[in-house]
């Protein structure tokens, strides 16, 4: 009984929420709160709030607003991921703004949503960044391929530099990575297992001194490792 009171903790998902709406950070405490599976551990009205909760309870996931008082959310998401580099960070936003978005993704978040997306779809990207996916809303996706093609653009015209050697087998998941295929359908795709899809995506981001799979993707381009397929 004690083994699977054990296992069924383990199975949950801890998540501190932190924005500086109350009325939306209530909203969305009520709707996790009926997600089987997940647990709201804390709440963080501000940037300073939410990286002492954090310390203070150790959530797998944070969920974190842009635009916050005292400590922006960007550099919460920064001094989090120093403290506890496990933890995943999924920015929920209304932040439009393309810097917002590089920011993020420079500061090791694991997501970028708008607060377009309904909040009963919010337990289920919590729930893929968990699994090791990079989440971003689809009218900020067309931003990040701008800037993908930019950096390859500009990658021409300097000179290159040695990068880390990638295997042939690790370029070839974060060739698929970059199209934003999940490591089950990774997995498949390269007649492996899920698990040594995962392992190739770890050695690959501790190779690159990355974080995240997004920033992997933003290394490959900006070294042309990978073909974004702009002619």
């Amino acid at each position: 009984m004690t083994d699977e009171h054990t296992r069924a903790a383990a199975d949950v998902v801890r998540v501190l929420i932190a924005d500086d709406q109350a009325l939306f950070r209530r909203g969305l405490y009520v709707v996790l709160g009926t997600e089987e599976g997940i647990e709201v551990v804390g709440e963080a009205e501000n940037g300073e709030e939410a990286i002492a909760k954090a310390a203070e309870t150790a959530p797998d996931v944070v969920l974190m607003d842009v635009r916050m008082p005292k400590v922006n959310g960007i550099e919460a998401a920064r001094e989090i991921r120093a403290l506890s580099p496990s933890t995943k960070i999924l920015m929920l936003t209304v932040s439009d703004e393309e810097e917002d978005l590089y920011e993020a993704i420079k500061a090791g978040a694991n997501g970028y949503l708008l607060k377009e997306i309904s909040v009963e779809e919010v337990a289920e990207a919590i729930r893929a960044v968990v699994q090791g996916q990079s989440l971003i809303s689809p009218s900020m996706a067309s931003k990040l391929l701008n800037e993908f093609n930019q950096l390859s653009r500009r990658a021409e015209e300097r000179q290159q530099f040695p990068v880390p050697t990638l295997t042939s087998r690790e370029l070839e998941v974060l060739k698929l990575v970059a199209k934003g295929m999940s490591n089950r359908e990774i997995a498949d795709e390269l007649f492996i297992s899920e698990n040594t899809v995962k392992n190739h995506v770890r050695n690959i981001l501790e190779k690159l001194h990355l974080h995240s799979r997004m920033q992997a993707v933003m290394y490959a381009v900006r070294e042309r490792l990978i073909d974004t397929g702009n002619e």
